[in-house]
């Protein structure tokens, strides 16, 4: 991650409708994809970072986009500062520490 980026995440249930909050996120604001965390029992989150604006904007849309589809939001956060010693944590779900090359 880089330093002094905002971090937004949204956690809900099943593939699908992460995939959807993950694609409503990154088409309203400028962030990118950090990763996704996926537990045994199903529930998934997804991960962005940018400034904190469009970290907002992105976690409004990807809530919206799966409650749309008649679906659950968890839980759905934005940290506007983070600590440097999230990194420790969010770093083993990054995409390509996830998906193999």
């Amino acid at each position: 991650m880089s330093r002094g980026r905002a971090l937004g995440m949204i956690e809900t249930f099943g593939l699908v409708f992460v995939l959807q909050a993950a694609d409503a996120m990154v088409k309203a604001g400028e962030v990118d994809l950090v990763g996704y965390e996926n537990t045994a029992s199903g529930y998934i989150s997804v991960l962005v970072q940018g400034d904190v604006a469009a970290c907002k904007s992105a976690v409004e849309a990807g809530v919206k986009s799966v409650e749309d589809m008649g679906a659950e939001v968890y839980s759905s956060c934005v940290i506007a500062t983070p600590h440097p010693d999230i990194d420790k944590i969010i770093e083993r779900y990054t995409l390509d520490k996830l998906l193999p090359y």
